[in-house]
């Protein structure tokens, strides 16, 4: 067991955990699958002890604290469970998504109470766990040999069906349609949601279709990890508000995502922790913050994203493709960051793809351009990965390119490429001399960052009835 352990990037909490297991594992996938099991108990456990703590969690920043962890640990133990006892059909790539998306949330818990300035010791208890160190080891036993070869397995997996295709044309079948002129099933989405618990039209793991009508929604609506295989249909790019999308294979088409507070606040304009889901032809409205690609395989298609700081961020495996991306007016003496990738652990399948969109500024933004800086991204975590591939970038972009976060963390340890973009501010010169910095300039060097590659998407996106690149 001592050398099973110290095969892993953490062998303490291994030897700790499994030096006195009465059958040793005689191959790499016993000694996994073991892994498995024992973080998935241990995570259970620490869920019960996280929920004993909730008598000290009495302010309300601390108890929205406590109750945004027990959420997050809810959708750990689904991510660890569904990995332990996932089909054979599913790959090693599936795996890998989903002990990323269980790390992220336990790093997500630990950082709320900073978030809402409360003392984050609140959570020492959990500690004697290990829980981030021995998924972190899942990842690294599960890591494939090669990582540039993440396709997906021939044929379709088990979530695609036929019966998906086209989906976006069918609004004029949707199971529930919502109107705010009383026209449709319900005035709001919240209710359209809660009547999915009792309703009979609702199928185990069959696509269910709502449709939003034209109209202003002013909503903060949660979708959360029960409720998969959602699409929401609007009639274009309108002005409906939706937040904190969860269940897996989720779909949008026709909706904008707005949040309305002004450049002085971070507010997210939407949350997505979806497996597999699709944005088409969508739009992110908002300043610091608009859109949190939280977790899990994420695609976004035809879509406009408007923001200043840090305005596409998280933790998800996400491509964009063929999207519009505009950059606003900051507060005064601010500069604009496009994206923030956060990615925690090198052997997690994360990073943000920017693939042949347009990244410009708004016409308030265009007029201020020799006083504000604007820059591809910056480093949130220490592995942050981003990639921007054949895009056309206008003038407002720094010739450095990129910016730090905190001083001169991460920049050995970030891994940012650029490849074959146009336009103004993409010349090449000036930009940074990071060592996690790359120019690209064969299609190999990138390669694993097509929709094909990065997110295995070629089948789930198919499904959605949404065009997709799947190449370079």
């Amino acid at each position: 067991m001592s050398w099973w352990c110290n095969s892993t990037p953490h062998p303490q909490p291994c030897l700790h955990y499994l030096t006195h297991t009465p059958h040793l594992p005689k191959h790499k996938s016993d000694f996994y699958h073991l892994f498995l099991q024992l973080s998935f108990n241990l995570t259970l456990l620490a869920q019960r002890s996280l929920h004993n703590l909730g008598h000290h969690c009495r302010s309300e920043p601390r108890r929205t604290a406590w109750n945004d962890c027990l959420r997050l640990y809810s959708n750990t133990i689904l991510q660890l469970n569904r990995t332990l006892n996932s089909s054979p059909s599913c790959s090693p790539f599936d795996h890998q998504t989903w002990l990323s998306a269980a790390l992220t949330n336990l790093d997500t818990c630990r950082h709320g109470f900073s978030d809402v300035h409360q003392p984050p010791n609140i959570l020492s208890p959990l500690a004697k766990y290990n829980l981030s160190e021995l998924i972190s080891n899942c990842l690294a036993i599960n890591k494939p040999s090669n990582q540039t070869t993440s396709s997906p397995k021939p044929g379709m997996p088990p979530w695609t069906r036929v019966a998906n295709r086209k989906l976006l044309q069918l609004s004029t079948k949707a199971n529930i349609v919502v109107a705010k002129d009383g026209s449709g099933h319900f005035t709001t989405i919240k209710d359209a949601l809660n009547s999915l618990a009792s309703s009979s039209q609702r199928i185990s793991n069959a696509r269910f279709v709502i449709y939003v009508k034209r109209g202003v929604y002013a909503e903060n609506v949660q979708i959360d990890s029960s409720l998969n295989n959602l699409t929401f249909v609007g009639d274009g790019m309108g002005q409906t508000v939706i937040t904190y999308v969860f269940g897996d294979e989720f779909i949008a088409s026709g909706i904008t995502f707005r949040n309305t507070f002004g450049p002085g606040s971070q507010a997210v304009a939407m949350l997505s922790g979806s497996d597999r889901s699709v944005f088409y032809r969508c739009s992110f409205e908002g300043y610091q913050d608009t859109l949190f690609v939280y977790s899990q395989r994420q695609f976004y298609r035809e879509c406009i994203i408007y923001g200043t700081i840090d305005f596409i961020f998280g933790n998800a495996a996400v491509v964009f493709q063929r999207c519009n991306i505009f950059a606003r007016m900051p507060r005064h003496g601010e500069a604009n960051v496009i994206t923030a990738q956060g990615r925690l652990d090198p052997n997690q399948n994360t990073g943000i793809v920017i693939h042949s969109c347009n990244i410009r500024g708004t016409t308030e933004l265009w007029r201020a351009r020799k006083t504000v800086k604007s820059y591809l991204g910056r480093p949130w975590m220490k592995y942050s990965r981003t990639v921007y591939l054949k895009n056309y970038m206008e003038s407002i972009i720094d010739p450095s390119g990129w910016l730090q976060f905190i001083g001169n963390n991460y920049l050995d340890t970030l891994y940012y490429v650029e490849y074959k973009n146009t336009g103004a501010g993409s010349r090449l010169s000036q930009r940074v001399k990071w060592p996690g910095f790359h120019i690209a300039v064969r299609p190999s060097q990138v390669i694993q960052f097509t929709v094909a590659n990065f997110i295995s998407g070629g089948p789930w996106i198919t499904s959605a009835g949404v065009p997709f690149i799947s190449g370079l």
